[in-house]
């Protein structure tokens, strides 16, 4: 470790609050990742960027990966802060916040297409890395929508004869169809997907609860 330090004499300079530099990090990161994506972000870059030695990210992300995993769980965490304030509101009905949940996943996907890209793409999942505190939140994720369902169904709002599991992963798999149809380019216009997402809420659901 000394002789790494011999070699990169650049000094750590004070640009983030005593004993926050993880978090100082991430949102570096995330801010990296969407101006550049995952090929643009490095922890030598990340570095740079925050104007910290070099070694420093490395006390933190044993890796890449484990940055990459960080960026993802800040991700899921914010959408789940922004659901929960659709849902916890008392001047819409049940129909209406469904509309709103979608409509704000898809915008959240669209304003943030390469965080929306690392929370559900192969980066990850697909290479079975993701580290246990990203696992801790974006499990719970998926689940809330699939105990949302269920009462749903006990409400009227959805098909009560459809399983609850099944039922949840085709509403969210069309949710996560028409975020990646935007995100791709194929219906760039946003007003088409309002249109969509009213379609989803139509189909999916029964009477104005």
């Amino acid at each position: 470790m000394s002789s790494v330090k011999a070699m990169d004499p650049k000094p750590e300079k004070n640009t983030y609050h005593h004993g926050d530099l993880r978090s100082t990090l991430v949102e570096a990161a995330s801010s990296m990742l969407k101006d550049s994506g995952i090929d643009g972000l490095s922890l030598r870059k990340l570095a740079d960027k925050v104007g910290v030695s070099r070694t420093a990210p490395y006390h933190h992300f044993k890796d890449k990966n484990e940055l990459l995993c960080a960026i993802a769980e800040q991700g899921f965490a914010r959408w789940q802060q922004d659901a929960s304030e659709i849902f916890a509101r008392n001047d819409l009905s049940a129909k209406d916040k469904y509309r709103l949940f979608i409509r704000g996943y898809i915008a959240y996907a669209a304003d943030n297409p390469e965080l929306y890209d690392l929370m559900f793409g192969r980066t990850i999942w697909k290479q079975n890395s993701a580290t246990q505190n990203l696992r801790d939140v974006a499990y719970p994720s998926f689940q809330r929508q699939v105990e949302m369902t269920k009462h749903w169904q006990q409400q009227g709002l959805m098909p009560a004869s459809e399983d609850t599991l099944r039922l949840a992963q085709v509403t969210w798999g069309t949710i996560h169809g028409i975020a990646r149809l935007l995100i791709d380019g194929i219906y760039a216009d946003r007003n088409h997907i309002d249109e969509m997402c009213d379609c989803a809420v139509n189909l999916f659901c029964r009477e104005n609860k």
